[in-house]
């Protein structure tokens, strides 16, 4: 049923994804025009409601400010951390999960007389535990690292946003039977597909966390005061190699816990699935085109290395190559940019 439900979702996204690509311009004045409009301030967000046009009065009501993605971490960060103290008390202390975890468990589980195996539990714990990590993580970036603009999501988003994280963690613990332990004390069983989704659960959340300070660093000064909400290009780690390298990491992120939970768990392949499709979304449009195209001929590797990332992560379609090709004998590169480029070819 879980797998199911995260499988419709991303095929919701999906869904979305193509009509936003596919879909002719509306008439101006025609109800089309307004349709299209609300669709388009549901599915984007930030700067990537740019070239959408004045949203009216009456749609900006449903907006609220992009900062308020903290509270998607507080609250996965309370939710799973409660999660994660009744899971463990069950797998190492023999107690019982509440009542009412129970029945949603039961409801969404798996059955109780499922074959029970020591290593199924303690992935689920473990990758539990990750997510909890990750959202302490991305709550203390929001927090101290990162610089958010004037930009806005639909409270729609918003919402779906605050579920998400709580049925992200739902997800994991009704991977393990409803009866638990039954008052059996957990013995841990170390696999090797746990070794390699916690390493590489910690190598993208370490790329995650410094793409996520240079974007931070880009409008700041030396002394650390935020000087500019304008967006400029970034320079070191994965940016050098990928587009959208913070969304990227994300993904690897989730892909690190699908093995962490031994590779053949479909719900959780359906989680990643969602989140595919989700950041593939969110990053349509995400990187500038323009200006930016003429710099990508100058970066080390191009923005984007290979074919499949580019069409995951949102980067240049065979029109903007086109145009590219068109375009570089005709534009120069902005004097800001030259300079940081030389700053780099120096350094």
């Amino acid at each position: 049923m879980l797998a199911a439900a995260w499988a419709l979702l991303a095929a919701a996204f999906l869904s979305a994804l193509l009509l936003l690509r596919r879909a002719p311009a509306p008439r101006p004045g025609g109800a089309a025009l307004v349709i299209s409009g609300l669709f388009q301030d549901l599915i984007r967000y930030g700067k990537t409601k740019r070239g959408c046009g004045q949203a009216p009065g009456w749609l900006r009501l449903l907006q609220v400010p992009k900062r308020w993605f903290t509270h998607f971490y507080v609250v996965s960060v309370l939710w799973n951390g409660f999660l994660l103290i009744c899971l463990f008390q069950a797998e190492f202390l023999g107690e019982s999960l509440p009542s009412w975890i129970q029945d949603m468990h039961h409801a969404l589980g798996r059955d109780s007389q499922s074959k029970d195996m020591d290593s199924e539990h303690f992935s689920a714990l473990l990758v539990l535990l990750l997510l909890w990590l990750h959202s302490c993580r991305r709550l203390a970036e929001c927090l101290w690292t990162s610089v958010f603009s004037s930009g806005v999501i639909h409270i729609v988003q918003y919402c779906f946003g605050l579920g998400y994280y709580i049925a992200v963690g739902s997800t994991v613990l009704c991977q393990v039977p409803t009866n638990v332990r039954n008052g059996k004390k957990l013995s841990v069983q170390i696999c090797w597909y746990h070794i390699i989704g916690v390493t590489m659960y910690i190598w993208a959340s370490l790329h995650q966390h410094r793409c996520l300070t240079i974007l931070a660093n880009l409008r700041k000064s030396r002394s650390g005061k935020v000087v500019s909400l304008s967006h400029s290009v970034p320079f070191g780690d994965w940016f050098e190699s990928v587009s959208c390298p913070h969304y990227f990491a994300e993904l690897l992120i989730y892909v690190s816990m699908a093995i962490t939970l031994g590779i053949h768990n479909v719900t959780w392949w359906c989680v990643v699935m969602e989140r595919w499709r989700k950041l593939g979304l969110f990053c349509l449009k995400k990187r500038p085109r323009g200006e930016l195209i003429n710099v990508d001929k100058y970066l080390k590797g191009g923005l984007v290395p290979r074919g499949w990332i580019q069409a995951l992560l949102g980067g240049a379609s065979q029109r903007d190559k086109r145009q590219r090709a068109e375009n570089d004998d005709a534009k120069e590169v902005p004097q800001e940019y030259e300079e940081k480029l030389l700053y780099r070819a120096d350094g």
